[in-house]
């Protein structure tokens, strides 16, 4: 089969860069299951395993998609593509908007708020991190998400880690956001490295007691919970999005108040770090991921919608910030 992946954005991404880390596992993978994948992506690009077209945003999509092409796999939203059978994948929160009929979303909870029963969850290759060392000594917890971004909730992971006497390491974002409305004393035990790639993540996590993830909106998905998880590090977070679905009791603990989330981690030694990796290593593997995408590509190529209609946003009057209570 002939595939093009494509992207707005530059790959590979070197350090933070969730969607683009995704296409590039996917499309290494399609590779390797005797796949042709071409990528449409942003100025700069480059690829071993694939060839590498640039998208252009003020060119009609149609224009840029080669003729031998069986497939189309977006990763936003386009108007007016007829050229070729596609499916469109959605990583974000879109908002109200009316989104494609061929549009995957990436997890259970993601797919239901907006119509839809059809997702993928996404995975990790294994193959660009470190082995997991689950006898090493654990010496810290860790955050792993855009620190400024409020959603995401830093100050309650710097909370929880305080109140339960732990170190936290902070990756991700290019700058560490305390204030954020909030007011913050300066906590010695906190330590930012800002972007980093997955070499140097896997040395943070092959040594984290666990990841704190106290996110305030549904999270889609959570690329950092599977790394996590790979690591033996068990998952502290809100129970909001796709958490419940992505954290069972075996592997974690979820809830809204800082006062559980720190209590629980007290007891972090109850959850077995062979357990947490084995549950990552089975469920989000890049192999199952591309199996499941190759199945709705034959869907779209016999002519069949992945939805009946159109997905949409089901409530509108969500709060900004989902509640964080002490």
């Amino acid at each position: 089969m002939n595939i093009l992946i494509v992207n707005n954005t530059q790959i590979p991404a070197t350090k933070y860069g969730g969607t683009e880390r995704i296409i590039w596992w996917l499309g290494r993978e399609l590779n390797r299951l005797g796949h042709n994948v071409t990528y449409l992506v942003g100025a700069g690009s480059s690829c071993p395993f694939a060839k590498v077209l640039i998208y252009d945003p003020a060119v009609d999509i149609n224009q840029q998609v080669p003729d031998d092409i069986d497939v189309v796999h977006f990763q936003f939203q386009v108007n007016g593509f007829t050229k070729k059978p596609y499916i469109i994948t959605v990583h974000n929160n879109p908002g109200s908007a009316q989104l494609d009929v061929n549009s995957v979303f990436v997890s259970a909870n993601h797919a239901e708020r907006h119509g839809s029963t059809v997702f993928i969850h996404n995975a990790i290759d294994t193959a660009d991190y470190q082995k997991p060392e689950l006898d090493h000594k654990r010496t810290h917890t860790h955050f792993l998400a855009k620190a400024a971004w409020r959603v995401k909730n830093v100050k309650g992971a710097i909370d929880v880690a305080t109140m339960s006497g732990n170190k936290l390491i902070v990756l991700g974002g290019s700058r560490l956001n305390l204030k954020m409305g909030l007011r913050f004393t300066p906590n010695l035990n906190v330590r930012f490295k800002g972007m980093v790639g997955d070499e140097a993540k896997s040395v943070v996590m092959n040594s984290s007691k666990a990841l704190l993830f106290p996110v305030l909106w549904h999270e889609p998905f959570g690329i950092a919970i599977v790394e996590s998880l790979y690591f033996g590090c068990p998952v502290f977070g809100t129970p909001y999005g796709s958490l419940p679905e992505l954290v069972p009791t075996e592997v974690g603990l979820l809830s809204a108040s800082k006062a559980e989330l720190a209590a629980g981690l007290k007891n972090v030694e109850s959850f077995n770090k062979q357990y947490c990796h084995q549950y990552a290593a089975d469920n989000f593997n890049i192999g199952k991921m591309a199996t499941a995408y190759l199945a709705l590509y034959e869907q779209v190529l016999n002519g069949l919608p992945l939805n009946k209609v159109r997905p949409a946003l089901i409530s509108q009057s969500q709060p900004k910030y989902l509640p964080w209570n002490n």
